[in-house]
């Protein structure tokens, strides 16, 4: 009989040790040190909590983890028309991380997928402002602009965005011609501003050695058979060439002498 009323004694102990043991375990939570913890107790803010090992109130308590790591999120392809009336699909990559964490579960629903619509939506705004040469060429000063918009928006929310890149530009193929089109004027240009200014350098060197040769006749003369003996080095042929008279004037002299 003792050992029946000892058996019922005993079970209840093992019953009330599980459940303390359970009650307990779920009161223990741990942290790593990319999240934190926000607290709610009987529906109201009671702090943020982590790091590391800390308890709670089962049943009374709340907890909502957060990460507090960088996220990078890819924004889709947006269709965007240009202030020149240019349709394009622009995609892009925004960086952002929760650094209130009390903000980003209270003052927002979701903020990932908040801060993702108003990625998307702040990129068709502003790149519709902007003209398709202007989006080409200073790219980095867009995502500037851009960055800073969203980290004004996301403010509230205690998301702080980074940085925000401009991935892929994706033309119609009339435009991608027409930008073929004007590059290769573009070069055409510049070779021929290149070759006018080397004629004009040439002009103006031969213009001085004229203006030396006509001071000095003789020196004209010396220019004259240095270009034959170039000729004849080229090439082994009889060159027939008229002799100046002012190469001769000499031995006339002396004669007439």
């Amino acid at each position: 009989m003792d050992s029946v009323f000892g058996y019922f004694t005993y079970v209840p102990m093992i019953f009330i040790i599980i459940v303390f043991l359970m009650v307990a375990a779920s009161a223990i939570r741990i942290l790593p040190e990319y999240e934190r913890g926000v607290l709610f107790r009987l529906g109201r803010f009671a702090g943020t909590r982590g790091p590391g090992l800390f308890f709670i109130i089962p049943g009374i308590d709340r907890l909502v983890r957060v990460s507090l790591r960088t996220v990078a999120f890819d924004v889709p392809p947006q269709d965007v028309i240009t202030h020149d009336n240019v349709t394009i699909k622009v995609s892009a990559v925004i960086y952002f991380r929760v650094i209130e964490p009390e903000k980003a579960i209270i003052e927002v629903e979701n903020f990932l997928y908040a801060t993702s619509q108003l990625s998307q939506t702040t990129l068709r705004s502003v790149l519709g402002q902007v003209e398709l040469d202007e989006l080409l060429a200073n790219r980095e000063k867009i995502n500037r602009e851009l960055q800073e918009i969203l980290d004004r928006h996301t403010g509230p929310w205690g998301v702080k965005v980074s940085n925000v890149e401009v991935k892929n530009i994706d033309l119609p193929q009339e435009m991608m011609r027409a930008i073929a089109k004007q590059a290769e004027a573009e070069r055409e240009r510049r070779a021929k501003v290149i070759h006018a200014e080397g004629e004009l350098q040439a002009s103006e060197k031969l213009a001085k050695a004229a203006k030396v040769l006509a001071v000095e006749p003789m020196s004209l003369q010396l220019r004259f058979l240095q270009t034959l003996t170039e000729i004849a080095a080229e090439k082994n042929s009889t060159t027939i060439f008229p002799v100046p008279i002012d190469l001769l004037k000499m031995f006339l002299d002396k004669k007439n002498s």
